[in-house]
């Protein structure tokens, strides 16, 4: 029986994540697993990518083949270099946070006319218009 650590897809349409399994060669993608060692969450940023060490130790040296995918995601961990007695990776590197971005009262907005209007509104002048009208009508009727 030829065993395989391949990617087990779970997840939406467009949002997916994946399970670090070890199956049988025969399997579908998503089938049967004899054992799961791991996660890889490309979607989130960084990409979350964790993996039991031991496990994966263990199935290598008992034959189990990793496909091409599995076999970047132990490069990127140093597993890999682990089995194959070479020297580790470098630690992958985090990207730095990014600094919230300044409010406008920060930059020297004004704090003058705040939550009003720039222009007055058209009906409001027509209803000060209409009013002065009757107003100065009735004043001269007087």
């Amino acid at each position: 029986m030829a065993v395989k650590i391949k990617l087990k897809r779970l997840g939406k349409i467009r949002s997916p994540h994946y399970r670090i399994v070890v199956a049988d060669s025969r399997t579908r993608r998503d089938g049967r697993a004899i054992e799961e060692i791991g996660l890889y969450h490309p979607v989130q940023n960084p990409s979350r990518i964790e993996v039991n060490a031991e496990r994966v130790a263990y199935w290598l040296s008992v034959g189990a083949q990793p496909t091409e995918p599995v076999l970047a995601i132990l490069k990127k961990t140093g597993d890999w270099q682990k089995f194959k007695g070479e020297p580790a990776p470098a630690p992958l590197l985090q990207p730095a946070e990014k600094a919230a971005r300044p409010s406008f009262e920060a930059l020297g907005g004004d704090d003058e006319n705040k939550g009003e209007a720039i222009t007055q509104k058209k009906k409001a002048e027509k209803k000060d218009e209409a009013a002065a009208e009757s107003s100065s009508a009735e004043s001269t009727e007087a």
